[in-house]
């Protein structure tokens, strides 16, 4: 087992965008961590983003469809982070295999998630630990869940709500574009999976609205079906528990203006004729949405997961809560923060031994609670416990 306290441990981040350069940001400035290397395609953006950062960075560029130059630059390194598009994490999976490292990234598909947990065998011959879904939901809220699960003697109940916000909410729907447009409508589209009075379903997103209340200033919010954000815990408590879900939180009101835009079409693969050009109505949409949203300015994450089931005989509810802000001295935004934080966290983990796992499986199913939240709070990210 190595100590990264020997100031030894090297990282790859793959993708030099708002993820990657926040977790190489991170992996740079942490106790341990000799030196890190931020590939983009793009290698004047990972020179701009790596002198930004600092002298321990190193910036270059890859190709990731290039397979052996991936692996190549894998093999000079201890552990990697993918920080790209979900469509590239099968491929880095192999690369990592092959390379013989570690790997962990921030997931976002669980078709993709599906064909890395299908090379289990082949990682653990390898002996290394891959870990997709590690960012914030799939990943830090799962976490959550997942381990205050085990201190019950019998959970009942699983609720996770999650929700990327503005600090300053401009009409008409009160929403800012804190990751992509294209995951954003496919949250919204796609069904959510679910456990229903025991059973695995899929139900419609955008639906089941509920309210919350949080501290001032933000009062009573939202929340409704989202897909994706459950990552694997359907699977592993589907025999142990009665009911579990995942809603996004929003400001009140999102949910019913976003939805009839729904409604109407303007989402669906329709063809639609402009000028001499056809798109679909997504296209069309998507593109709207990127000019009329914004897109810049101080973000928040609003995040509780609370679990409910028996402690030595006696019902009670496990709650862990999180209130983040933007970041006004490192200029890093709170969804940066709290998606990339816990994957530089859980990646100096696998090296350090924490983690002592290996093969591929979901952070939710070996990453510690109590370490990951010990972390994240030297960090200024705080989540708070509570047992009622």
């Amino acid at each position: 087992m190595r100590n990264y306290l020997l100031n030894d441990m090297k990282a790859l981040v793959i993708g030099s965008g708002m993820m990657g350069s926040a977790l190489a940001y991170d992996l740079a400035n942490s106790t341990g961590v000799e030196h890190v290397i931020l590939a983009d395609i793009d290698g004047e953006r990972a020179k701009a983003v790596a002198a930004s950062i600092g002298s321990t960075v190193e910036p270059l560029q890859l190709d990731v469809n290039d397979f052996g130059k991936v692996v190549a630059s894998m093999k000079r390194i201890d552990v990697v982070c993918g920080a790209t598009s979900y469509n590239h994490n099968l491929a880095l999976t192999k690369a990592a295999i092959n390379a013989g490292k570690h790997f962990c990234d921030l997931g976002g598909n669980m078709d993709v998630v599906d064909a890395q947990l299908a090379l289990d065998t082949q990682a653990k011959k390898a002996g290394v630990c891959i870990l997709p879904n590690c960012g914030l939901a799939p990943g830090l809220a799962a976490i959550l869940g997942a381990g205050g699960a085990k201190r019950f003697d019998q959970p009942e109940e699983i609720h996770l709500r999650v929700g990327g916000l503005p600090k300053h909410p401009q009409p008409p729907l009160n929403y800012m574009l804190v990751f992509s447009v294209e995951g954003l409508i496919n949250e919204y589209l796609e069904p959510a999976e679910v456990i229903r009075n025991g059973e695995v379903k899929l139900v419609e997103s955008m639906a089941d609205l509920e309210m919350l209340e949080f501290p001032p200033p933000f009062g009573t919010v939202e929340a409704f079906n989202t897909s994706g954000g459950v990552s694997t815990l359907t699977r592993m408590f589907k025999d142990e528990i009665k009911n579990l879900d995942y809603k996004t939180i929003r400001y009140r009101g999102h949910c019913e203006k976003f939805k009839m835009l729904l409604d109407l079409g303007f989402a669906s693969a329709e063809p639609v004729s402009v000028g001499a050009s056809v798109q679909t109505a997504r296209d069309i949409f998507q593109e709207l949405l990127k000019k009329k949203l914004p897109t810049s300015g101080p973000d928040l994450v609003l995040m509780r997961v609370w679990i409910t089931g028996l402690m030595k005989g006696i019902r009670k509810t496990l709650a862990y809560q999180m209130i983040d802000y933007f970041d006004e001295r490192t200029n890093i935004s709170s969804m940066m923060r709290t998606t990339s934080f816990p994957t530089s966290i859980i990646a100096q983990m696998i090296v350090n031994g924490s983690i002592s796992a290996r093969g591929v499986m979901a952070p939710e199913s070996c990453v510690p609670v109590n370490p990951l939240i010990a972390e994240l709070k030297k960090r200024n990210i705080i989540i708070h416990e509570t047992i009622s």
